[in-house]
């Protein structure tokens, strides 16, 4: 089950951080002080940059497709016996 809510930022930071109506944030905490670091979506550039040193990654480590699509099937179900 997800819970969504909202806050709200003065214009001046929103305006300074370019930050829209539903922007979304990452939110950081070392249990005294929060970070929100805003989330954007990469340009098209950008995530093929993303890919190519994931799979230049993957190759210095030896991993293969199958590797990877195994690790995600094992990460999906511990999260789902923790909860």
């Amino acid at each position: 089950m997800c819970i969504f809510f909202g806050i709200v930022l003065p214009i001046a930071i929103r305006r300074k951080l370019n930050l829209g109506e539903g922007a979304q944030f990452l939110v950081l905490t070392d249990n005294e002080n929060i970070l929100l670091k805003p989330v954007r979506e990469p340009s098209l550039d950008e995530f093929y940059s993303l890919i190519e040193q994931a799979q230049k990654t993957a190759a210095q480590l030896g991993l293969a497709e199958y590797d990877i699509a195994m690790e995600i099937k094992a990460m999906r179900a511990e999260k789902r016996m923790a909860g």
